[in-house]
């Protein structure tokens, strides 16, 4: 979780939404991911669990997605929950609880055959103060417009740092 904090610090400092992710396989690193917003503006595509999938699955490697474990600053919104499954990946932490748009509390009993045969395991609260930190501070500075205002932002800013 450490580098996937590492990844949301740096991308705090770029201005950016602190989402960082690490994708880790067999006790290493195979690929890491980090919010941003390449076309300028803010987008709802560029999370940091899709580049890190993303940069996973460009790679030759060769890797059982059921034995991965993503570890994100941040819980997983619906699309980058869904994705994660649907690619296979069934291990999820991560450090701070998304009040307004997380999506791990989707209850695959409920969906089709397809989905309500997955044994996921979502772990969550792994380094959270260090996590909230980040997103305070994001939603604290002046010019940061993203998501300002919003339940996530006051949620946030309410909450006592440890």
């Amino acid at each position: 979780m450490q580098q996937a904090l590492d990844q949301a610090r740096e991308t705090l400092e770029q201005g950016e939404f602190p989402v960082g992710c690490v994708m880790e396989y067999q006790g290493r690193v195979v690929a890491t991911g980090k919010r941003r917003n390449s076309s300028g503006r803010p987008n709802e595509l560029d999370h940091a669990e899709m580049i890190a999938l993303r940069q996973l699955l460009d790679t030759d490697e060769t890797v059982d997605m059921g034995r991965v474990t993503v570890y994100c600053t941040l819980e997983p919104c619906l699309m980058c929950f869904s994705t994660l499954l649907v690619n296979g990946i069934r291990n999820i932490v991560y450090s701070y609880e998304d009040a307004m748009g997380g999506g791990t509390a989707l209850d695959l009993a409920r969906l089709t055959p397809l989905y309500q045969e997955m044994d996921v395991v979502v772990t969550g609260g792994v380094m959270r103060s260090q996590s909230l930190e980040l997103f305070r501070i994001f939603f604290a500075t002046p010019g940061n417009d993203y998501l300002r205002g919003t339940l996530l932002a006051e949620y946030t800013l309410d909450q006592l740092v440890e």
